[in-house]
């Protein structure tokens, strides 16, 4: 993190909290404490022991983590004016590495119906199942979040006079890579919008349009990329930046997903269905018409409100092998195809963070090839995943069967199996301690034979009003 950067963020943080101080009443600091231990076989750490959990555990065999952390969050009770804040820092010992980084750190407020952010914080965006999934094609839980500001709105709101049948919500932002690890200084633009309908009846249909793109930094080989304000609006739009390279289809790395999502309860059950595609290249045609139409998530979640032992079951299919094809221009005929989902000419690290895939982690982060960039992006998943309550304690059991083809440029043959149960146990009456023992193992040669487990003990409450 650089000092410019660091300056901005204790800068923003005096001023922001200094302002909501005094626009609040009465509210109390919520402080959590927290260590880790994982120990495990192989050279990496089991994949679902250390995958979507927005980077915070360890690639390595063995490691420790600290967390400290406080926050204030909106209150219960719907207000004009609300705000939050967040700030924790991981200090993590492996045997391959040791760091110190902070984690969460922003500020929040809500304005009526509008959402307003600066800083990092741990998020969710697509319309997967959000407990159980393997993760959403372009914005999973796998890497650590990006510093940003962000204006929008971020729950489905209803528009006025559509008899309450329609709902919207969206968003814009800028991030910053911070981590540096190719092109330096690199920003993140991200917009979005979904439409739902359905209202209070039982049925609810959505559609919903993501656009994230890279640009602006320093890269190697290419120098300064253009970052002023009339080439933001050339990333909003996705237009051409330039004559020549990369500039001359879109200036920056543009990546785009559609999704549909389909709800339905029946009795005491709560059925959803879902879909999402991503596209890199022009034209963006709909979905079902799409040239990699073949390629996408696709996810059904099943829960229950009344049988506590099993709430919530989901099976979701991935497959990212077709590409739009083998080919990209042949003979001096553009196919258009060869996609290499996530991978980029100009920014070699792609679509990254830390070294982990900002998307779903089947493509494979580049933390394992010990380069920039992934050398996985063809792949076919079959994701089963259910977690439930039975003697006041809950669990989660996840079971991935993946078949792992490389790239076109570079192909390989490589199933490989991933598998989870994780157990956690709430005990209010000693201090508000929570306990969790997670068991993962991994089968295959993509990342190895490896067997794990990982122990946590957290604490949280609360540690002043004011």
């Amino acid at each position: 993190m650089n000092k410019s950067f660091r300056f901005q963020l204790a800068l923003l943080f005096f001023v922001g909290s200094s302002i909501l101080v005094h626009a609040a009443g009465k509210d109390s600091i919520q402080y959590e404490i927290g260590v880790s231990g994982l120990a495990s076989t192989g050279k990496f750490s089991p994949f679902w022991l250390q995958s979507n959990q927005y980077g915070k555990i360890s690639s390595d065999p063995l490691s420790t983590n600290l967390q400290l952390g406080v926050a204030k969050d909106y209150g219960h009770q719907k207000k004009a004016f609300d705000y939050g804040f967040k700030f924790n820092a991981i200090g993590q010992i492996g045997n391959n590495s040791h760091q110190l980084f902070p984690q969460e750190y922003y500020l929040k407020a809500r304005l009526w119906f509008m959402d307003f952010s600066a800083g990092a914080r741990e998020e969710i965006y697509g319309n997967q199942d959000e407990s159980l999934s393997c993760g959403g094609f372009l914005f999973s839980k796998n890497s650590r979040p990006i510093p940003k500001l962000h204006a929008g709105i971020d729950h489905f709101t209803t528009i006025p006079f559509t008899f309450s049948l329609l709902e919207i919500k969206g968003g814009v932002s800028n991030g910053w890579f911070i981590d540096n690890i190719y092109a330096s200084g690199a920003m993140m633009h991200h917009k979005y919008l979904y439409g739902r309908i359905g209202g209070k009846g039982p049925v609810h249909f959505q559609y919903g349009l993501d656009h994230a793109a890279e640009w602006g930094g320093n890269v190697p080989g290419y120098g300064p990329q253009p970052s002023g304000l009339k080439d933001f609006f050339t990333i909003f739009m996705g237009h051409s930046g330039g004559s020549g390279g990369e500039h001359i289809n879109a200036l920056g790395n543009h990546i785009i997903s559609q999704s549909m999502r389909l709800d339905a309860r029946i009795s005491q059950f709560s059925i959803g269905m879902y879909w999402q595609n991503l596209s890199e290249d022009g034209p963006v045609r709909f979905m079902a018409k799409a040239m990699n139409v073949s390629d996408g998530l696709w996810g059904i979640s099943i829960r229950n409100k009344t049988f506590p032992i099993i709430k919530g079951f989901v099976y979701e299919y991935l497959n990212t092998t077709d590409q739009s094809g083998p080919y990209h221009d042949k003979d001096g005929i553009v196919y258009g195809g060869s996609d290499s989902y996530f991978q980029n000419y100009v920014y070699n690290e792609g679509w990254s963070y830390f070294s982990r895939t900002i998307g779903t982690p089947f493509i494979s982060s580049p933390l394992y090839t010990g380069n920039v960039y992934s050398n996985n992006t063809r792949v076919q998943v079959h994701h089963f995943a259910m977690e439930g309550a039975a003697f006041k304690t809950t669990f989660k059991a996840m079971a991935s069967f993946s078949k792992n083809y490389g790239t076109y440029g570079g192909y390989f043959n490589s199933p490989n199996q991933s598998y989870l149960i994780e157990l956690n146990k709430q005990i209010s009456s000693i201090h508000n301690i929570e306990l969790s023992a997670s068991f993962g193992l991994d089968a295959g040669k993509l990342y190895g034979n490896s067997t794990g487990l990982l122990i946590s003990i957290k604490k949280t409450g609360n540690l002043f009003n004011y």
